[in-house]
């Protein structure tokens, strides 16, 4: 990765680039300091202590800590996020969205984004609302300024134009910086929080309420995570693919062997995403009821056993979901068969795409198990020892599976546009 950088750097265009991005980055990290007017931000933080590991809490782990603080980007990308989910799902029900998709190429696409960014709007609108109702109902605005009408719009829609305006910057890192603006704020948020982790985990240790060993540990475990997350992102299976010779004119084309590539973890980080906000239901309802203690705490607890299965079956059942929206046998296997192409042993068509289909099967099973244990494996430690819990790691390896997922993806594009430049980088 460090390799990569250090050509990127050496080519003028990938340099502004990078330094685009580095100032986009920025200006998303000033807004994250800006609160927003009429919020009590002390009384604010004090009660997210107590929705650490519920939903709340995760989306304050992606905000980087701005949802916590009620800055001007406390919404930071979730509203997009859901909007894309939304239309990615409605593409698939609504014959007219799907033909917009896939049939009408690049103006399609186009209009297919501006939907997005309206629905972005809209969603970002209803958060902003529900949150202002959270802050209001829980004596968390500034005193006097409880039923006023006018601060409640200013905050709404300063909540709202703040998730419109991150879209916006994400945007543009993928129009003129280095690429994925979206997953490269998340990454920025998300890697803003280490520092404070560190250095709480430090005083816990020096306090003696966390023992050296079990940090360390805690360290050297979340380096194997992301070893086993870097494995697991370039795990494919190979389809082989052959296509059949066929002359047009005086041309012979065809008689080549290729493979058909299938990603292991297919649907990447968005099950686990799901399944938190699921599993985390309970719990983040008892807790904005203030009805957090008693049965609730024992039973859907984030670091319960009931939980944990919980968890892990809803992402079983997502990575299927996402992974059947994502990849569909029967049009590969058509597409297959207009170009002339076949995998050896099967005919063409329908055995073809039960064959594609029984495969995905398999490797999505692999892929949920792998997500599965990402995700529940420090829920587990976290249940099992007490000190352990002081590091946050319950949600730690769904932080890290994303960042690094973001990490792969942006060096993956550096490359790309490396090669395309004629340099060879280590990818290759």
């Amino acid at each position: 990765m460090l390799e990569t950088l250090k050509n990127a750097w050496k080519i003028e265009e990938l340099r502004k680039k990078i330094l685009f991005t580095l100032l986009i980055v920025l200006l998303y990290r000033i807004g994250n300091a800006i609160p927003v007017p009429f919020v009590n931000v002390t009384a604010l933080k004090l009660y997210f202590t107590q929705l650490e590991n519920t939903m709340l809490g995760f989306m304050n782990v992606l905000s980087g800590g701005a949802f916590s603080s009620a800055t001007i980007f406390a919404l930071s990308i979730q509203p997009y996020i859901n909007a894309s989910i939304i239309i990615q799902l409605l593409c698939i029900a609504i014959p007219a969205l799907e033909r917009l998709s896939k049939d009408e190429g690049e103006e399609g696409r186009k209009k297919i984004a501006s939907i997005t960014r309206y629905a972005t709007v809209g969603i970002g609108l209803l958060m902003g609302f529900a949150y202002y109702m959270l802050m209001r109902n829980n004596g968390l605005l500034a005193s006097g300024y409880e039923k006023n009408f006018l601060a409640a719009v200013v905050v709404i829609l300063t909540f709202t134009s703040g998730s419109a305006l991150i879209m916006w910057l994400g945007e543009q890192i993928t129009e003129f910086g280095i690429g994925n603006g979206i997953s490269i704020i998340l990454f920025a948020s998300i890697v803003s929080r280490l520092p404070v982790s560190i250095i709480n985990t430090i005083r816990n240790v020096a306090a003696g309420a966390l023992p050296w060993w079990v940090a360390l540990l805690m360290y050297v475990g979340a380096l194997c995570i992301i070893v086993l997350i870097v494995y697991v992102s370039d795990a494919e299976r190979r389809l082989p693919v052959q296509y059949a010779k066929r002359v047009v004119g005086r041309k012979m084309y065809g008689g080549q062997s290729t493979h058909l590539p299938m990603k292991v973890n297919m649907s990447g980080v968005m099950p686990i995403i799901f399944a938190q906000s699921i599993a985390s239901l309970p719990g983040t309802i008892a807790a904005l009821t203030g009805k957090s203690g008693g049965w609730t705490s024992t039973w859907f607890g984030p670091t319960s056993i009931l939980y944990a299965i919980i968890y892990f079956a809803l992402i079983i059942f997502f990575a299927y979901f996402y992974s059947t929206i994502q990849f569909n046998p029967v049009e590969v296997a058509n597409n297959l068969k207009k170009n002339g192409g076949y995998i050896p042993g099967f005919r063409p068509g329908k055995p073809t795409s039960e064959f594609i289909q029984k495969v995905l099967n398999k490797i999505t099973l692999f892929g949920a198990i792998y997500l599965g244990i990402i995700a529940v494996v420090p829920i587990l430690i976290s249940h099992f020892s007490s000190t352990a819990s002081l590091t946050g790691l319950s949600i730690g390896g769904t932080s890290i599976m994303i960042a690094v997922g973001v990490a792969l993806e942006t060096v993956r594009a550096l490359e790309a546009q490396m090669i395309m430049r004629n340099y060879k980088g280590f990818l290759s």
